[in-house]
């Protein structure tokens, strides 16, 4: 949870000041995590992106323009999520918060599964990186480690920071992730709904424990999966089964679920994306995605068809005014 943080002007003024005028533009992928089999470890960045400008301005507050998702519907002040991140990085380094302008062009959708909040969460941290460039040395493992107090969990921020298919996990050291390469013959295709669905809705669907059965099939499936997805994209069908997660939410999901069924009986590797309600298919090749895409249009024809590739660079941040820095 973010914790409650004192207005900029009660800050000390070291930095503060140092910082105005500075500019940052900030490039986040869209996400899809659980994979299937691969509930709250795998995730994939999508080459779908929210953009971020900021700015470092005198005074103290924020205020945030946003276009395109979300427009008048997130807040526009120092609650916005983008600005509570910014805000929580500053904090974290101990660096007094100067006034932020921002403005938003999102075109990663809501409440469908394809990692909106991570990116909100990750565009802020890239964000308050790059304003605090010469002023702060972050590692990698400071941005994920940062992200996942924010978010909660890893599974999403990773490839949304780091790009790629990345597995993510936590010991007691904290968040961890590990970066793979996609094969280039898989091909994904993102269908998006015109209705949300709230991870916390879906994840209270979830059961405390799973019979063991269940278990052990899910290992076996990831660990195609990662094959699947670095090396063998034939597989990817039998890859992608999944007992853990996806049923328990088909009672709140049910033209998602029916969906998933459909593509997966034409032989089409379809999951849930993230809590959903969208739905990602990761084909053997651009043919393949395009069938994929002819069954669902044949059959829910409201469902917008994307047809992505995986980002493979992550967040990205350009700082276009240096300020002086003492």
């Amino acid at each position: 949870m973010l914790p409650k943080l004192p207005r900029a002007s009660a800050w000390p003024a070291t930095n503060m000041t140092n910082l105005i005028g500075r500019r940052v533009t900030v490039k986040v992928p869209a996400t899809s995590a659980n994979l299937g089999p691969g509930f709250d470890t795998l995730g994939m960045a999508l080459s779908f992106y929210d953009e971020l400008e900021v700015e470092a301005v005198a005074g103290d507050g924020a205020h945030v323009d946003v276009v395109g998702e979300g427009q008048g519907e997130v807040p526009t002040d120092g609650s916005n999520l983008v600005v509570k991140s910014i805000a929580y990085t500053f904090a974290h380094f101990g660096v007094a918060l100067p006034g932020l302008r921002l403005k938003a062009h999102n075109i990663i959708p809501h409440g469908r599964g394809m990692g909106s909040s991570g990116a909100a969460v990750v565009s802020g941290i890239v964000a308050a990186k790059g304003l605090l460039s010469g002023v702060v040395d972050m590692t990698d493992d400071d941005l994920l480690k940062i992200a996942t107090e924010i978010e909660g969990h890893p599974d999403n921020v990773a490839p949304a920071l780091f790009g790629g298919l990345t597995i993510a996990w936590e010991d007691e050291t904290g968040p961890h992730y590990k970066k793979l390469f996609v094969h280039r013959g898989v091909a994904l295709l993102e269908l998006v709904p015109n209705f949300k669905m709230s991870t916390a809705l879906a994840r209270s669907l979830q059961p405390e424990s799973v019979p063991h059965n269940d278990a052990v099939f899910n290992v076996s499936r990831s660990a195609l999966l990662i094959a699947s997805l670095t090396q063998s994209p034939e597989h990817l069908l039998a890859a992608t089964e999944d007992k853990l997660h996806q049923d328990y939410r088909a009672a709140a999901m049910q033209e998602t679920h029916a969906l998933v069924s459909k593509l997966r009986e034409h032989g089409h590797a379809a999951v849930v994306s993230g809590a959903g309600p969208s739905v990602l298919v990761m084909a053997n090749g651009p043919a393949e995605r395009l069938e994929a895409a002819k069954v669902a249009a044949t059959h829910y024809p409201q469902w917008r068809a994307l047809l992505l590739a995986v980002d493979f660079k992550g967040a990205t941040v350009v700082l276009h005014h240096e300020a002086a820095v003492n």
